[in-house]
């Protein structure tokens, strides 16, 4: 999508960071992928042989850069997932395709990158447990059903009822939100919500789908958030996290305004109030 290339722009184009902070991801390879998908899903993904309503219920045509794509976005995922454990914050500038299960693929997701990326880190022996904070509009209803029922990964949905997926899965802690809501609503079930996850999940990486599609002039979104309610969303789930000295890596997940550019600029206040709340971290640090 657009929107990743012109976030990517952004990024550099402001300044935000320092260029040799902004890296190109390795792609997931097979091995981190099948820790998560299913093989016999994997190869029909890989030579192109999946089944028309396969293809339509991802809804991306197939084609080898799909694949790459897709590859990408998950490497990112896990490589944000590494440095955050290292250095306590990080971000994949794409990422949080929460629809993806072990045997297909659906709602714009070919794999499941935040699944794939918590089982590596757990399997690399960096994380024993983590908490998936998530955020967007839609249900994580992929990663919900693939961590049924394992306590290592703690799953926390917020989003709305009325929304896709119309079949809902059963996260760890689901908050299911009415159309319209705006920011005050949204921000104080929020915050019962996330203080519940962190103190249920005991872990040690928090993954956020910093989704930018419960904004008032989503497309798809169907809640009344505004972009400094979104900014304030942000600010808290950062905040809370580093309070309790969970490291957090961030992905940036859904976003169909009308107009692309209010989604990038969502995404883009994203990662900017996360380097700043690292800055004052690491001043406040230094300062002791």
């Amino acid at each position: 999508m657009n929107k990743y290339a012109l976030l990517r722009q952004k990024v550099q184009s402001e300044g935000l960071i320092d260029p040799e902070e902004l890296r190109i991801p390795d792609p997931a390879c097979d091995e981190q992928l099948l820790r998560v998908h299913l093989n016999e899903y994997l190869q029909r993904v890989k030579s192109g042989a999946m089944t028309d309503k396969e293809i339509r219920r991802i809804g991306f045509p197939w084609s080898s850069q799909l694949v790459e794509r897709s590859r990408r976005s998950v490497g990112g995922t896990i490589a944000a997932c590494r440095a955050a454990l290292q250095e306590g914050t990080a971000v994949n500038l794409a990422g949080g395709t929460h629809h993806a299960y072990p045997d297909h693929g659906e709602g714009y997701c070919v794999f499941n990158d935040c699944a794939v990326a918590a089982r590596t880190v757990q399997a690399e022996g960096l994380a024993c447990r983590v908490v998936i904070l998530d955020c967007d509009v839609h249900q994580g209803n992929g990663t919900a059903a693939i961590f049924a029922g394992d306590p290592s990964v703690f799953t926390f949905s917020i989003h709305g009822a009325h929304n896709f997926p119309f079949h809902k899965e059963t996260s760890d802690l689901d908050i299911a939100l009415e159309d319209g809501v705006d920011d005050e609503t949204y921000l104080e079930t929020l915050e019962t919500g996330l203080q519940a996850a962190i103190d249920r999940s005991l872990a040690d990486l928090a993954i956020y789908l910093a989704g930018a599609d419960p904004f008032q002039g989503d497309r798809l979104g169907r809640l009344s958030l505004t972009k400094a309610g979104l900014a304030a969303r942000d600010h808290l789930v950062i905040e809370r996290c580093r309070q309790a000295n969970i490291p957090i890596a961030i992905v940036m997940a859904g976003g169909y305004a009308h107009d692309m550019n209010d989604t990038v600029d969502i995404h883009y206040k994203t990662i900017q109030i996360a380097a700043q709340l690292t800055t004052l971290e690491a001043r406040q640090s230094d300062a002791h």
